[in-house]
């Protein structure tokens, strides 16, 4: 039953990872605004609520990543549902 355990820790991984992210989340209001660097595939199988979102903005073929803006909620809560 090892497996869990691994996947479970190798998701956490994949939030710190600095290379291969395909999304930057523009999170919190003037000050208090923090860049999340994210998975849009974990995100869109995660959460319905970024899932309407994500729908809306998908992923340029030009190699651009894709960018949104979430000012109605705190950093510090948005990195809670993260992990």
């Amino acid at each position: 039953m090892e497996f869990l355990p691994k996947l479970s820790q190798n998701l956490l991984e994949i939030l710190d990872d600095e290379e291969y992210y395909d999304i930057n989340i523009e999170v919190g209001d003037d000050p208090n605004v923090k860049i999340f660097k994210a998975h849009m595939v974990i995100l869109n199988y995660r959460s319905p609520y970024l899932r309407r979102i994500l729908s809306t903005n998908k992923k340029k073929n030009d190699g651009t990543l894709v960018h949104i803006k979430l000012p109605n909620i705190s950093p510090e809560t948005f990195q809670v549902i993260l992990r």
